[in-house]
């Protein structure tokens, strides 16, 4: 029997095993193959609805779902975290003293904010990334009645679109409030223009200039001092503020840090076959590469479905058929009901799109179609 272990319940995890489940359906009923499912948690978290959870257009038991009933029924899945690679052994050790083995082993574990990693960042500023910062975020807005907001982005992050999206939202929720004119809202972003993707930026300063919404670039944030309320960044400026908003930096999960599987939690990978750096049958994907491109959902998702054809070629060919191109796609929600979207590659640079209703409408229907799509049926 070929054993294929999957490491991590996430969306790159979830997608994987249920497209091998589907392509190598015969070899699983047969006896020939077996797919395990390792995850930390018996819960799914739809994670981008953290963003809808901190505006109050999405409660936190909408963004959850069983980790079982996500899967297909010929996948062994264990809530049993994993502590230990031992790849010599094609063995990892659980949090439970067990041992399981593979022939072949996908390592999708993501990622971690780590606001404490900047002094002051986790005490006085507010996220989006976890629930209980997300309610809080939501709380914290339902009080402010007017002054300076800050949008701190410190990198690198997960989801790219985020500290745009955060500011687009907070411009209308202050608006649809009736406190706009009471509300500066202030974004800073580390590199010298206002995204990572140079399209992306063209697109979004005017936005910004349109809105009134001020901005400052080549701001990375160096620490908060709580008691003035000041943001200080390494290269020497400084920005008040009433309520901060921060888009944390984020790691690695603590498990490959601990097992040195890579910088900062990063495990190098080969950016077209997912395999990671010397070993022939470990596979690494979403968040937890080293790959240069987007934290992203979308970027898990593709790679779990060009990973999963592989891993099926593997087992019925001998050898894989498919490269990964570096395909992500990302909605942006623009403000006032209106979205964009950037769809890339390795070597196709996105071209945004004014906003329209549609794609919003597009993007609000995604977040229910998700649980169909974490299946693998879109």
């Amino acid at each position: 029997m070929k054993r294929i272990l999957i490491v991590g319940g996430g969306i790159g995890g979830t997608i994987l095993a249920n497209n091998l489940a589907r392509r190598l359906n015969h070899e699983l009923h047969s006896g020939d193959v077996g797919i395990t499912l390792l995850s930390a948690s018996d819960r799914h978290m739809y994670q981008p609805g953290l963003l809808y959870v901190a505006f109050g257009r999405m409660t936190p038991d909408e963004i959850y779902r069983d980790q079982a009933s996500l899967l297909e029924p010929d996948i062994a899945f264990h809530v049993d975290p994993v502590e230990e690679f031992r790849f010599e052994a094609n063995a990892v050790r659980t949090a439970s003293g067990k041992s399981f083995e593979y022939d072949y082993l996908a390592i999708a574990t993501g990622s971690r904010p780590v606001a404490e990693s900047i002094p002051g960042l986790a005490e006085h500023a507010h996220h989006v990334y976890t629930e209980a910062a997300a309610l809080k975020t939501f709380q914290a807005l339902r009080d402010f009645q007017g002054g300076k907001i800050v949008v701190a982005a410190a990198v690198p992050h997960k989801c790219p679109m985020v500290p745009l999206e955060i500011t687009f939202l907070l411009h209308d929720y202050f608006q649809d409030r009736g406190l706009l004119d009471k509300v500066k809202i202030h974004y800073t972003y580390p590199i010298n223009r206002v995204h990572s993707l140079e399209n992306v930026a063209k697109w979004a300063a005017p936005e910004f200039d349109r809105l009134g919404i001020s901005y400052e670039t080549l701001f990375n944030v160096k620490e908060v001092d709580g008691a003035k309320r000041q943001v200080l960044s390494e290269e020497g400026s400084s920005v008040d503020y009433d309520l901060l908003i921060a888009i944390p930096p984020h790691k690695g999960m603590e498990v490959i840090e601990k097992n040195n599987l890579g910088k900062g939690g990063w495990i190098p990978t080969d950016r077209n076959s997912l395999r990671m750096e010397n070993r022939d049958n470990v596979f690494v994907l979403g968040d937890t590469t080293n790959i240069a491109t987007s934290k992203a959902g979308s970027t898990a998702h593709y790679e779990a479905e060009v990973l999963g054809e592989n891993l099926a070629a593997l087992v019925k060919l001998g050898s894989e058929v498919k490269t990964y191109e570096g395909k992500v796609f990302c909605f942006i929600e623009a403000g006032k009901d209106r979205a964009t979207y950037a769809s890339f590659d390795y070597n196709h640079p996105p071209q945004p799109q004014p906003p329209t209703q549609a794609v919003h409408w597009f993007k609000m229907a995604y977040n229910r179609l998700y649980w169909n799509s974490v299946r693998g049926l879109l």
